[in-house]
């Protein structure tokens, strides 16, 4: 793990439900993992395809169909089914739509951002922070990343998640953790990889989440290795989803807490339902690189959560770098501009 800060190094989850993340002990040995998820269509992995048959899993009980070993075992599914809508906006540098795709069953609404240009563009798609569903609007979250990531010549699709603007409903999903995000996402690679659009090189995606979205990006790696070929996370939430829950929600008496205790236990009544849940308990899946920019004065994600999971990727043996950006918040200020430069290099290596 390449551990740096703007100039030089400071010193070395899960998505779980998340109030005020806007955008956005130690665990247990890892736990072994099943064979990657199959999606749609093929793409390779190394040595495998995501369509592959899933190898035989020695466990002695069933995946909580909650977790991402569920995940992990089910035929995502959301190819060729991205459908461009009205035109948004239309700029010198790239034209903006509204568009739908599929997820598991699930219609996804979002936008997506277009380069003037021949193509086929390389494509990255956007998991943005947590946005109170009741206000959100489609596109909202992280208007920078989509401008200047189009300028600079690529295919972005920001997805809304399910529950947000007009996307369809999944009434479970904020007691199950949110774990529908992350099927979210992987639809909108396998509607990015399986479109037939010209202007899209489906072999070529990138994954961008920002706070929650942080914890989206560690999700989907670990239940999709070789979906995406490069990751970024900034300011992402906590790994634990226990820890999100104990610093987003249960200082404002969110009532989904005592929903999601009664339904899947504390992690003391029932720690293996937890260890599921984590991302943690799965890097050894990984197979992409990934980029960490976190802030020094981030009041509202602890610094010190990137820091546990780069070391637990890092410990695996995985492509990790993590750079704390001194002097920088959640949001990302002053420097934000020059994180992003480090972002597009790190894109430029892996999907140019």
């Amino acid at each position: 793990m390449r551990l740096r800060g703007t100039a030089c190094a400071a010193a070395g989850l899960l998505l779980a439900v998340v109030t005020g993340c806007t955008g956005g002990a130690e665990g247990a040995a890892p736990e072994s993992s099943p064979a990657p998820a199959r999606a749609t269509g093929e793409r390779a992995t190394g040595d495998r395809a995501l369509n592959e048959s899933p190898r035989t899993a020695h466990s002695p009980t069933p995946a909580d169909p909650v977790s991402l070993q569920a995940l992990m075992r089910r035929e995502h599914t959301g190819s060729g089914r991205l459908r461009l809508g009205e035109v948004l906006d239309h700029t010198s540098a790239y034209t903006r739509h509204a568009v739908t795709y599929e997820a598991n069953g699930l219609t996804i609404s979002g936008i997506m951002n277009i380069p003037e240009g021949e193509g086929p563009f390389p494509a990255v798609v956007l998991a943005h922070g947590h946005i109170d569903p009741d206000v959100y609007f489609s596109g909202q979250g992280m208007p920078r990343e989509q401008d200047r990531l189009a300028r600079r010549g690529y295919v972005v699709l920001h997805t809304d998640y399910r529950n947000h603007a007009r996307s369809d409903k999944d009434p479970d999903n904020d007691v199950n953790l949110r774990l529908g995000y992350t099927e979210d996402v992987i639809g909108a690679a396998l509607a990015l990889r399986d479109s037939g659009r010209p202007e899209i090189d489906g072999d070529r995606i990138g994954l961008f989440g920002r706070s929650m979205g942080g914890g989206v990006v560690y999700n989907t790696l670990v239940v999709a290795p070789g979906l995406f070929d490069a990751a970024v996370a900034y300011a992402p939430v906590s790994a634990r989803p226990e820890e999100n829950i104990d610093h987003f929600q249960r200082p404002n008496g969110d009532p989904v807490v005592t929903e999601i205790e009664e339904r899947h236990g504390t992690p003391e009544e029932n720690p293996g339902f937890w260890r599921g849940v984590t991302p943690l308990s799965h890097v050894d899946r990984v197979t992409e690189p990934l980029l960490i920019q976190h802030g020094s004065a981030d009041g509202t994600c602890p610094p010190h959560w990137s820091r546990e999971a780069a070391a637990a990727f890092e410990k695996a043996g995985k492509d990790v770098e993590l750079r704390i950006v001194p002097g920088e918040g959640h949001t990302f200020g002053p420097k934000w501009a020059s994180s992003m430069d480090v972002t597009e290099a790190f894109l430029a290596r892996h999907l140019r």
